[in-house]
């Protein structure tokens, strides 16, 4: 079954920039926005509807299926697009000590776009099994960092990568280009 998209002209978009915290970037090196797609996948929504539409796009590779781990952490090697395929959950960007993070409630049918240097985590599964697609920018792979001394070099790294050249979403417009 393919996907069924909320129309661009309709889509509520959240727009977030989270100062740097500590040794956290957030969105202080490339300013490039948090992005909340609020209800972007219309029903039916299943994390192989989103992976199939995300794959179709091509702007991004889903790579897993969990939901979002408890420690704020950050991406150095690429963005990351999260599509929410089952649940409710309090998330918080940013890291839960700065005072001008963000605390997000996401469902079944959200997309966010974090760019890379974008502390993350779960605050509350709402109401059990949330369940994220975690994809990546082809040819990039993730790993993890947490705010620690000794990862300077990495968050430095964030400086060269690439945006999107198509939204992750919608293809040849849609709100990670606006701005491009």
């Amino acid at each position: 079954m393919t996907a069924k998209l909320t129309p661009l002209n309709s889509l509520r978009v959240s727009r977030h920039q989270i100062p740097a915290h500590n040794l956290i970037p957030n969105t202080s090196i490339q300013h490039k926005p948090l992005l909340i797609y609020h209800s972007a996948f219309q029903n039916p929504i299943s994390a192989s509807n989103i992976e199939s539409h995300l794959s179709s796009v091509a702007a991004v590779v889903p790579q897993w299926r969990y939901t979002m781990y408890q420690t704020s952490h950050f991406h150095s090697t690429s963005h990351e697009v999260l599509g929410i395929a089952s649940g409710k959950a309090k998330l918080c960007f940013g890291h839960e000590d700065n005072e001008k993070r963000v605390e997000a409630v996401v469902e079944k049918g959200d997309v966010i776009v974090v760019p890379a240097g974008v502390a993350h985590r779960l605050l509350e599964d709402i109401d059990g099994g949330f369940e994220m697609v975690g994809c990546y920018p082809k040819g990039l792979n993730w790993d993890m960092c947490y705010g620690k001394k000794g990862e300077e070099s990495k968050v430095e790294s964030i400086k060269k990568l690439g945006w999107f050249e198509k939204d992750p979403v919608y293809g040849k417009e849609g709100p990670a280009l606006d701005g491009k």
